[in-house]
């Protein structure tokens, strides 16, 4: 009789040999890339939800500091939108350089620059980890979800 919490399991390019377990309002689990194997053996405790796979697939550039990632995010065989993942490769504290990055990507991105991501308002002064990464994947992904559940008007 209880419900259950969401856990998304997430894959990154960049780093292969892990696998990230993301669990819904909580902690993030980074484990070897054999996770998803484990998650098989316990189907009686999990259930596989396999229609809501989301993936942003695209091309990575290097510009002197700087690394961009723009891709295409779909979710089977629909294209959903577009994600950017800029990263400031010299810094580890993530505060520390948001004034550059926002400056960087004004210079391509324009009006359509994001604010600062709310992963940045519990890190503070702290190391940015991948797992930081994941969690913003999993937040732009969750809205991309909401936005195909939107109902369509009628037409008359």
């Amino acid at each position: 009789g209880q419900t259950g919490k969401l856990m998304y399991v997430m894959h990154n390019s960049e780093y292969p040999l892990s696998c990230f377990a993301l669990f819904e309002n909580g902690p993030c689990l980074i484990a070897d890339a054999n996770f998803d194997i484990l998650m098989v053996k316990l189907k009686g405790f999990f259930q596989n939800a396999k229609a809501n796979k989301i993936e942003s697939r695209g091309t990575r550039y290097q510009y002197c500091d700087f690394l961009v990632k723009v891709g295409t995010v779909t979710m089977g065989p629909s294209a959903r939108g577009i994600s950017v993942e800029v990263e400031y490769c010299p810094c580890v504290i993530a505060n520390d350089c948001w004034n550059l990055l926002m400056e960087f990507m004004q210079s391509f991105m324009g009006n359509h620059t994001p604010g600062i991501p709310s992963v940045f308002g519990t890190k503070h002064d702290s190391v940015y980890s991948p797992a930081d990464t994941m969690v913003q994947y999993m937040e732009l992904f969750n809205k991309i979800r909401k936005q195909q559940q939107v109902p369509v008007a009628g037409i008359r």
